[in-house]
């Protein structure tokens, strides 16, 4: 099977899998993008000085010394990897037939509470694809079978154990930081709150593959689109492709990869909580005509409960559920992500 079957049909035209000799034939156009090297963060040896100036600073650090063993990083890529090249139809019926506990999505990543895509207006092509897991949801899934007619249904319970080891690992690292984070803060936080912020119920893992791209469709088209995550804390396995670039200031630079590390960013909730002191990063991904290989990465994104109340002296109080209903209608409405401003009372965009 060419690697293009794998892809959704409205991705074909601007991938580029080797196959063309036009394509193999021609010299890329090498795109020189500015890189930047953000802050680094130890978990084992976390200084919280160094750590309350990143937040304010950067918004987003490479976190090294994690815990999380090398060895289950690489069976949860590969297994994922091995999911993703199926073919297109195969993945639809398989996830499909999973009850949308896990779902298959492509083209936004836009997605509601369920992991289906919003409809939006937006302009800008995403060409990404990829996985929705809720972690509470994963022990709901079927057993494995060892019949060989059940080999897919087989490697996607395989998925399943593999992605509730690795959730657990994040969840981890999700609590040393928040609390460490909080502590930067001075914020006292009862156990009830600090768990509002951290729920395991609303835990979410993505999963995503974005194409290397033609020669015709290089510069038309983004990976991800620009955005700011939602989130409390986002944490981030990449491979070794590249293409994530963040804004600092007004420009826009590349991160390269770091084997053995994981990105963290600062979502819209931590920004809210600290009462704008410390940042949601503004990033996207870049799809490069160059890359040799496909770009993979894995996102676990700490959401707080639905119904708890974040109370800031910029924002008006509101809750979880009130700030995705508002993301997901600017989506549907004007084609992208208002997020904090709709609720700061002195933004020309409050509501």
């Amino acid at each position: 099977m060419s690697n293009r079957e794998s892809y959704p049909p409205a991705y074909r035209c601007v991938f580029n899998d080797g196959d063309s000799p036009a394509t193999a034939e021609a010299e890329p156009v090498l795109i020189q993008d500015k890189d930047i090297d953000i802050p680094v963060i130890d978990l084992e040896r976390l200084d919280k000085k160094i750590l309350r100036e990143v937040c304010m600073e950067w918004g987003i650090f490479r976190l090294e010394n994690h815990g999380v063993p090398l060895a289950l990083t690489s069976q949860v890529q590969e297994i994922s990897k091995s999911l993703l090249n199926l073919p297109y139809e195969n993945k639809r019926k398989l996830f499909d037939a999973v009850n949308s506990q896990i779902t298959y999505f492509y083209g936004t990543p836009a997605l509601n509470q369920s992991g289906d895509a919003l409809p939006t207006r937006a302009a800008n092509v995403n060409v990404v694809e990829g996985f929705y897991v809720p972690i509470s949801s994963l022990s709901k899934l079927p057993a494995s079978s060892t019949s060989d007619d059940d080999a897919q249904q087989s490697k996607l319970s395989s998925f399943r154990v593999l992605m509730e080891e690795y959730g657990r690992h994040a969840a981890r690292i999700a609590k040393s930081l928040f609390e460490a984070i909080a502590q930067t803060l001075n914020l006292e936080l009862s156990d009830d709150i600090r768990s509002a912020y951290l729920s395991e119920s609303t835990g979410l893992l993505r999963v995503y593959r974005y194409p290397r791209i033609s020669r015709e469709a290089a510069g038309e088209a983004l990976g991800m689109e620009a955005h700011r995550d939602s989130s409390v804390i986002s944490i981030l396995k990449e491979d070794e492709s590249g293409g994530l670039e963040i804004m600092k200031g007004e420009e826009w630079f590349g991160i390269k990869p770091v084997a053995n590390t994981f990105i963290v960013n600062l979502g819209d909730i931590m920004q809210a909580i600290s009462d704008d002191e410390y940042i949601s990063v503004k990033h996207r991904v870049k799809t490069k005509m160059n890359m040799t290989t496909e770009r993979h990465s894995m996102g676990y994104f700490v959401l707080p409960e639905r119904d708890f109340v974040i109370k800031s002296s910029k924002y008006k109080p509101f809750t979880y559920a009130e700030f995705e209903a508002q993301v997901k209608a600017d989506i549907q409405s004007v084609g992208s992500k208002i997020g904090l401003p709709r609720f700061n009372p002195n933004s020309p965009l409050f509501l």
